[in-house]
């Protein structure tokens, strides 16, 4: 795989050259400070290319180019962004960008009710509380109707915790939910999310699938024009929140999708994260059903508390959690060679490791929340160990004649 490293640009508190210290190739980024719905300008793609070659490094996959809640919805000014949209992804064709990253998740980027909480050895990780989320939905958005979401005793248990809550921990929590796209300036206030959710009556989550195909539809053909292989990010958590549908949350999703617009530019960015909140999601065999149209990796474990979906998860080491991360990595070797021998040009899948625990001199530099120097260090030192070992002529899946299927 070739090893990347997601940099939010200048503002990032970690920079393109710690990333190239940490062993990593490629540079995944994004223009946040463009407005959702606007067309990239070709000198501002220019200049980030120029800030990531300073350091020795590529811009390999750009995530992402945000779609507009009016996309979503198909409201107003929605066929105006599509073209811009399109627009976007011929600029960066012809800048040398392969892989752009995308998701279409409703209002919420990534979701998490505490950004730092303290795992063991006083680490800080992301964490998702399904009992806090249930308070701040039915206690502090008092979002209407919100309660049908909601079993008894999951609305008992959201009650007393926030009582139990002061006011600062109220107020993390909003700030917590209510944060936008990672790198983005862009929050909502309690207000102007329940603002939001309104524009989003009558659209159910077969609606909300149609209008991602439509979107597809017209975006697919441009991107193979440019030389770019789009990919869909999985829902994060995977499952609905506030009412609002989530679609690409299973294998099922990710098979309606990519039957919808059946053509090798359109494919998903295989998260073992996000799809690995859900038990029921088996990651190494999906890695093995959608191999061939995974164009992105993102290799992160989240451990669930408990069994059952919607569940409370937290962000764990690489190499712990719930997901089988040698099985996953064996998959996505096992499609690399397959790829190379069959000639394709992408037969290199762009992976990053994805998140990690805040631990060391992270725990003072104040990063991205998920997104610190050294957890993510750690993380790829973990998986390009894993890889080489699967790889290696002597011990690895080339010396055994094992497949990958027999290691999951």
């Amino acid at each position: 795989m070739r090893h990347t490293w997601r940099w939010f640009g200048p503002i990032d508190r970690v920079s393109v050259t710690d990333a190239a210290q940490a062993g990593a190739v490629g540079i995944v980024s994004a223009l946040h400070h463009i407005p959702t719905g606007a067309v990239w300008p070709v000198e501002e793609i220019a200049r980030r290319q120029a800030e990531i070659a300073a350091a020795g490094l590529v811009w390999d996959v750009v995530e992402s180019v945000p779609v507009s809640e009016s996309i979503k919805t198909q409201t107003g000014d929605w066929k105006t962004h599509i073209a811009n949209w399109q627009e976007t992804l011929r600029r960066l064709g012809e800048a040398g960008i392969r892989t752009v990253c995308y998701n279409f998740m409703p209002i919420l980027d990534w979701t998490r009710t505490e950004l730092r909480w303290s795992a063991r050895h006083g680490a800080k990780a992301m964490r998702f509380d399904r009992i806090d989320f249930a308070a701040f939905d039915l206690h502090l958005l008092q979002r209407p109707g919100a309660e049908g979401d909601y079993d008894s005793q999951t609305r008992a248990a959201a009650a007393d915790r926030f009582r139990a809550m002061d006011d600062d921990r109220r107020a993390a929590l909003s700030r917590n939910i209510g944060a936008g796209l990672p790198g983005s300036a862009d929050g909502y206030s309690l207000p102007q999310l329940l603002g939001l959710l309104e524009t989003y009556a009558g659209i159910d989550r077969q609606r909300l699938k149609q209008n991602l195909f439509d979107f597809l539809a017209e975006v697919v053909p441009v991107a193979e024009q440019a030389g770019i292989n789009i990919c869909a990010h999985p829902d994060d958590p995977p499952w609905a929140l506030l009412g609002l549908p989530r679609i690409l949350s299973t294998a099922e999703d990710y098979a309606d999708m990519l039957a919808a617009v059946d053509h090798p530019a359109n494919g998903m960015t295989f998260c073992t994260g996000s799809l690995g909140a859900r038990a029921d999601n088996d990651l190494p065999a999906m890695a093995r059903r959608f191999a061939s149209r995974i164009h992105f990796v993102h290799l992160r474990n989240v451990r669930r508390e408990e069994e059952r979906t919607p569940c409370s998860f937290f962000e764990d080491e690489h190499l712990e959690g719930d997901t089988d991360m040698v099985a996953v990595i064996a998959e996505l070797l096992a499609e690399e060679a397959r790829r190379r021998a069959e000639g394709r040009a992408d037969h290199q899948i762009p992976m990053r490791p994805d998140h990690g625990q805040e631990i060391l001199d992270d725990l003072t530099r104040g990063a991205q929340p998920g997104y610190p120097a050294i957890g993510r260090l750690k993380g790829l030192a973990e998986l390009r160990g894993i890889e080489r070992a699967l790889s290696h002529r002597t011990f690895g899946l080339a010396a055994t004649g094992q497949t990958a299927s027999g290691l999951s």
